[in-house]
């Protein structure tokens, strides 16, 4: 059976404590509950986590839903996120299967980023790196409109926003995130083909919105 692996790397530096970080570690419980309701993602999912704040962590590597063991996650440090694109192209390349001759390989992985795009260290080369996986979606979720919208288009055309890293917005955001994997394990399993980019996924919920660099004077 080919996977479809799903790696969703958060920020979880200083500005996430208190609520937001609550709120994340209720939408990662969330989503694995309702993909565990979903016959096609119960089949054909897995799931990573990684984190970053001082340091990157892949807390969970890629895992099949029903066996998914739920993390707790601790904001603190500053933002390493060039850390954890380095981090996100190695699991990529060791966790997820290629084609041979003898099978054909795992479906291209889902990427969802949430993150304002601050980062403390290098960051240029990560993301040249990034650039080179074959990823499927990619999807950065912008943690309110100060972001920096600059890097995170330089990892993908498919920008989502919401107001503020708040409880509700991110509640949200996994949500969305859970209708978008179910959705992309139906089309796998049912027409053995995979989406591309946000015109795939559901519909985002109102509280989100597709971000446009006209809302945005680069940083």
């Amino acid at each position: 059976m080919r996977r479809l692996p799903v790696y969703i790397v958060i920020d979880i530096s200083s500005s996430m404590r208190g609520e937001p970080i609550a709120a994340v570690n209720n939408g990662i419980d969330s989503l694995v509950q309702s993909l565990c309701c979903d016959p096609y993602a119960l089949e054909t999912t897995c799931i990573s986590i990684i984190t970053y704040s001082t340091e990157a962590k892949q807390i969970v590597p890629l895992t099949e839903v029903y066996k998914f063991q739920k993390p707790e996650i601790i904001a603190k440090g500053q933002s390493a996120f060039g850390a954890a694109l380095n981090l996100l192209c190695e699991c990529i390349e060791k966790e997820v299967h290629k084609t041979t001759e003898e099978r054909k390989g795992d479906w291209r992985p889902l990427v969802f980023f949430l993150s304002d795009g601050g980062h403390s260290g290098p960051i240029a080369k990560p993301i040249a790196e990034f650039k080179k996986v074959n990823c499927g979606t990619v999807v950065a979720c912008a943690t309110g409109m100060n972001s920096h919208f600059d890097l995170l288009r330089k990892l993908t055309e498919n920008i989502i926003v919401i107001s503020s890293a708040n409880a509700g917005d991110i509640k949200s955001f996994f949500k969305w995130v859970s209708s978008s994997v179910s959705t992309s394990s139906m089309m796998v399993n049912e027409r053995n083909q995979e989406g591309e980019g946000l015109s795939s996924l559901p519909p985002l919920p109102e509280n989100i919105q597709i971000f446009h660099p006209a809302q945005n004077i680069e940083k």
